[in-house]
Order: structure tokens, then sequence, then C-alpha cells
């Protein structure tokens, strides 16, 4: 399903999730699924992860990706949406990225980032920019 398909219901009740279900594809053509946390800015959803885990791999791989609300064990609840995915590197650009997400996600996301600190993670994950395929054609 494309973006400019959804109803501006629809579109709100993905905003509003606390998850979206992130699909990621593997060489050999199967659908990785994983629910993460996510944030909407410019046009795009923000999404963190471990630098080394498999969803990044497989978007260096295949830009190509898909999403939906989900519960956070990774049940869809809405509609899949084809998108792109690609690991941001930007200084500039991850700031905003992380910006948004601590806006959503609040004390959870300042927990998140306290224990990546402690742990020494912090700077080994990867900030994911995910846009919907006909993003261009639609404003937020």
């Amino acid at each position: 399903m494309q973006f400019s398909e959804l109803d501006d219901r629809e579109r709100d009740r993905l905003r509003r999730a606390q998850y979206i279900n992130l699909g990621t594809w593997r060489r050999d053509g199967r659908v990785v699924r994983t629910p993460v946390w996510f944030a909407e800015h410019d046009d795009c959803f923000w999404v963190f992860t471990a630098g080394s885990a498999g969803k990044v791999k497989r978007l260096r791989n295949d830009g190509r990706c898909e999403l939906a609300r989900c519960d956070a064990w990774g049940g869809s609840t809405g509609p899949w949406i084809e998108a792109w995915g690609e690991r941001v590197t930007d200084p500039e650009q991850e700031r905003a990225g992380y910006r948004a997400l601590r806006s959503k996600y609040g004390w959870q996301m300042g927990f998140t980032d306290l224990l990546s600190r402690l742990s020494g993670r912090f700077h080994q994950r990867a900030l994911l920019r995910i846009r919907p395929r006909d993003a261009e054609r639609f404003k937020w």
C-alpha cells in the first residue's frame, strides 16, 4: 500500500502509534519484521537500533522496506506501507532524528540513552531514516 492511499484517520493512528513493525528483506527474498520505536519528522520516520543489527545490514544491501503500526510484540495493527530506508551518518540529521525520538518517548528514551551510555553502546547505535515510497508526493 502507498502512504498516500491512507486516509487522514489512519495517518494519524500511525503517527501516534508507540511502535512500527519494520520489514526488511534478506538477500534470499524473505522479509524480516521487527517492532521498533520511531518518530516522525521532516516527512520521514526515524528509528534507532544497534549498528550491528540485521536490519541495518539488510537496508544497506536493499533499501526497500515496509512498515505498519504494531504492538510491542510485533503484531501488526495497521496496513503495510511501502518505504525506503537508509542509515543516517550526517551529524546534523542524527541530532534531528534523536531529538524527534526524545520528544516522542520522553523519559523512556532518556533512560534508554542512559543505559546505552553506561554500557558503552551509545556510539555503536545506528539511526535509520525511513521514507514512505510516495512521501515526496504527500506532505504531513
